[in-house]
């Protein structure tokens, strides 16, 4: 099932079965409980992120290509970092680059992005997709100057900008994708091909990411895990291409869709 996130007629925020591009029946409920897919039609009047995350937890270097392309060696453990809740960004709307707190090398990363449907913790690989709602795209915008030039290797600063997750454009039910390890992941700056792998390349699988981050820990229903981008990122090119007013970014994941959103200056 492909659930939307958008608003009614009276401007109430609802969840949709997608059956269209332009339409979907009603769910009524609590998609990270018990819910329902009624027989009401409604619109696709705009597409909101697919949730409100409870946490967006982002993994640093996941795909073996990447992690070479950027200078590092393979990790022994998932190392992972944190976005504020104002990164996100709904599918279509902009990114925008800092201006007050300056950033002049804003970057791009098509993401698989795992949401979390039941609290958990202590789980084991064997278990984690039971625990798993579905899964949509994302795009983990950074800023390389905060990340890895100014204050001592700032992740969460370079990445938890205002706009900076990017989700969407809706969320595929684990039913429908038995496989998240192999997913075709593209990504295009201004159409031109920039990011091509698959989630086969992933150096610490998604029942893995999950294991590890519930350590100890409680993850909590409405969680999204960022499982890291392939390579191509603009800083690792020559020379770098870093995101400029004007350009639009998508991210194209096999089984779920495109996300794209176009870059502005912060006002």
């Amino acid at each position: 099932m492909k659930i939307v996130r958008t608003r009614d007629e009276s401007g109430c925020i609802v969840h949709l079965a997608e059956t269209s591009r332009e339409e979907g029946q009603l769910i009524e409920g609590d998609i990270f409980g018990s819910f329902n897919v009624t027989g009401k039609r409604l619109p696709i009047r705009e597409r909101l992120a697919p949730i409100r995350p409870s946490v967006i937890i982002g993994i640093a270097q996941n795909y073996r290509l990447h992690a070479m392309e950027m200078g590092g060696q393979l990790p022994e453990h998932p190392v992972f970092f944190l976005k504020l809740p104002g990164a996100l960004q709904d599918p279509g709307k902009p990114i925008r680059i800092p201006r007050h707190l300056r950033s002049n090398k804003v970057d791009f990363e098509a993401e698989l992005a795992v949401v979390i449907g039941r609290t958990c913790r202590n789980v084991s690989e064997t278990e984690a997709l039971e625990y798993v709602l579905g899964y949509t795209a994302a795009n983990d915008v950074s800023a390389r100057d905060w990340q890895k030039e100014w204050g001592g290797g700032q992740f969460c600063r370079g990445k938890g900008f205002d706009t900076f997750c990017p989700l969407g454009p809706c969320l595929v039910t684990r039913d429908d994708i038995p496989d998240p390890g192999q997913l075709a992941i593209r990504g295009y700056l201004n159409g031109d091909l920039m990011q091509e792998s698959s989630t086969a390349d992933l150096i610490f699988s998604i029942p893995r990411l999950i294991a590890f981050i519930s350590g100890s820990t409680t993850l909590p229903a409405g969680a999204v895990i960022l499982t890291g981008t392939p390579s191509g990122v603009g800083a690792a090119r020559q020379p770098p291409r870093f995101l400029q007013p004007g350009d639009r970014y998508e991210v194209e994941i096999e089984a779920i869709g495109r996300l794209g959103n176009p870059v502005e200056e912060e006002a």
